[in-house]
């Protein structure tokens, strides 16, 4: 289904994000996005493409959106995991133009959730939460 490949996408960005300190070059993270694509298996290479290139476009933006409406944890002190999630769901409700902030909001708990943990999933609600309602 187009949400499940949407999902997995989500999950592929996130891991990209999530390895992207070690790697220098836009290659190796394309590279690395192509390597997820084949472990994770089905998802839309178009809209996972888009997604990494948007949320590294607009990064600055973001973060500072997202600082914003987590005043009490700077960025770098927070759960990588929840940073990445934060970067991917905050450019899709700040910058996006197809999905509904409820969606992006699911999904972002939900793979918080998958890769992280309880309390990582409340604390991506919290601050999503907070964006969205500021639009």
């Amino acid at each position: 289904s187009m949400a499940r490949k949407r999902h997995v996408s989500r999950i592929a960005v996130m891991q990209v994000l999530f390895e992207r300190e070690k790697h220098a070059s836009m290659q190796a993270w394309l590279d690395a996005l192509r390597r997820n694509a084949e472990e994770l298996g089905e998802l839309d290479r178009e809209f996972a493409q888009d997604l990494l290139n948007g949320v590294l476009s607009k990064e600055g933006e973001v973060k500072t959106s997202v600082q914003q409406h987590a005043p009490q944890w700077p960025m770098e002190r927070m759960d990588p995991i929840s940073r990445c999630i934060l970067l991917i769901g905050a450019y899709e409700l700040l910058f996006g133009n197809d999905a509904p902030p409820a969606v992006v909001m699911n999904e972002a708990i939900e793979i918080a959730k998958e890769y992280g943990t309880e309390e990582g999933g409340k604390f991506v609600n919290g601050v999503l939460n907070a964006i969205a309602h500021k639009q």
